[in-house]
């Protein structure tokens, strides 16, 4: 029996994918090597290289999966309103970044290991922060904040901000700024701090 047939049913390419996001989350990027890799997810090398051509098309993939999976889960997010829904999606992040096993955002730390603007992995990256914003501006815009646009930059900034310092400091504190900081952007000092 052949190391791919001993992982079970579940396609080579999501067992790649789905081993290739746990080591890169918990490691980084560039200190997981392919070959490790392969020996974890049980599939040949070739196999590999025909869903992968390069670490670099795996990474996009990781990437995208990752945007694909944070799509899904503000499009289940249950409330009544625009403003509701915003206050759901911070709140998710701070219970998440709270959350044991918590390392950081997934989108910063690989965009810090490739510093060119112009690489598809970081053109992946940039594709998710302009949806993350244009979803908050959507939701601001929806429920009349009078500037949407300017808000949801600054939103964006309060997002990246959550994202490291949960992984840095105190999680009670950095959920207590971050619920009054969302409230104060929302015109509502104090309600969104519960």
């Amino acid at each position: 029996m052949t190391a791919e047939t001993m992982e079970g049913r579940r396609p080579a390419r999501a067992r790649v994918l789905e081993t290739a996001t746990r080591l890169f989350y918990a490691e980084g990027v560039h200190s997981v090597g392919i070959d490790r890799i392969i020996a974890e997810a049980g599939v040949a090398k070739a196999t590999f290289y025909h869903h992968f051509p390069s670490k670099d098309d795996l990474v996009r993939a990781y990437v995208t999966e990752q945007s694909s999976w944070q799509r899904a889960a503000a499009a289940t997010m249950p409330a009544a309103s625009s403003r509701e829904t915003l206050e759901t999606v911070f709140t998710f992040m701070c219970d998440f970044g709270a959350g044991p096993g918590y390392r950081g955002c997934p989108f910063i730390y690989t965009a810090a290991e490739y510093p060119d603007p112009a690489h598809p992995v970081r053109q992946a990256i940039a594709e998710h922060r302009r949806w993350t914003r244009d979803l908050y501006r959507d939701l601001l815009a929806a429920d009349g904040h009078p500037d949407a646009e300017r808000t949801a930059d600054i939103l964006l900034l309060l997002r990246d901000g959550l994202s490291v310092s949960f992984d840095l400091d105190d999680p009670t504190a950095v959920r207590a700024a971050a619920l009054e900081a969302l409230a104060r952007l929302l015109g509502q000092t104090g309600a969104a701090s519960s």
